[in-house]
């Protein structure tokens, strides 16, 4: 996807595009299946650049994100850990996530992703073989 005039790489994301990414990130309710990759995935099929694709897969993430946390919240402060290590785990959460997610952009910028299916592909056949060897168990 070519930057458009004026806009970001993202300015011809079509609804359809994202409605398409927004649900094929619901395959992550299966074990095993990756939210990003599949949501990157789904964006490269429709047509995205991997940066453009990656980009979204991570911003469709803040929503269910924040979501997760804040359904969350009532445990860790009520029984849990309380208030201030949930603030000072939130605040260290968000800076490794964000650099983590600001090196990830930069990283795929200038190389493939092809890497990351490599490996998702290669530890998803040793899992399936300890399960079947019985070394290991689905729970």
């Amino acid at each position: 996807m070519e930057r458009a005039a004026g806009g970001s790489p993202l300015a011809r994301l079509t609804f359809t595009d994202a409605l398409v990414m927004g649900l094929v990130q619901s395959l992550a309710l299966i074990p095993g299946v990756s939210r990003s990759g599949a949501t990157i995935s789904a964006g490269l099929l429709r047509g995205l650049d991997r940066v453009a694709a990656t980009r979204i897969a991570f911003l469709l993430g803040i929503p269910a994100l924040v979501g997760a946390g804040v359904y969350e919240l009532k445990d860790a402060l009520h029984g849990g850990v309380g208030l201030v290590p949930t603030a000072v785990g939130t605040v260290v959460s968000f800076v490794v996530a964000y650099a983590s997610v600001a090196w990830l952009m930069r990283f795929v910028q200038k190389h493939t992703i092809e890497v990351f299916a490599v490996y998702r592909v290669a530890l998803g056949i040793l899992l399936v073989a300890l399960l079947a060897a019985g070394t290991m168990t689905a729970t």
